[in-house]
């Protein structure tokens, strides 16, 4: 009898500290691992890196392509401009000129 009682006294004393300890690390587990953890944050963090390098090329690429736009248009039209795109469109060339090719220039189907 004095052993079980001696139990129950040592499980009031250090059940609380087991409960305090389990919470403690439970938390702290999902501070780091969680959804919205340490590490989810570190993810999220290099995805928008990566969707701001794109968003930047993009509007480059959208910038330039405004640009060659500007020069087609009916009151500043760019001779050359529209040269390069009636003989890219017509698949045009002079005589004397040599073609040269690029891998991206070919359409493979």
């Amino acid at each position: 009898m004095q052993l079980a009682s001696e139990i129950r006294r040592r499980l009031k004393t250090i059940l609380p500290q087991v409960l305090a300890v389990g919470v403690i690390g439970y938390f702290a587990y999902h501070a780091v691992q969680g959804e919205r953890g340490f590490l989810a944050y570190l993810h999220l963090s290099q995805e928008l890196a990566e969707a701001e390098a794109v968003a930047a090329a993009v509007a480059s690429e959208r910038r330039e392509l405004s640009g060659k736009v500007d020069r087609l248009r009916d009151g500043s039209i760019d001779p050359d401009l529209l040269e390069e795109r009636a003989r890219a469109l017509l698949n045009y060339g002079y005589a004397e000129e040599t073609m040269v090719l690029r891998r991206s220039d070919r359409n493979i189907n």
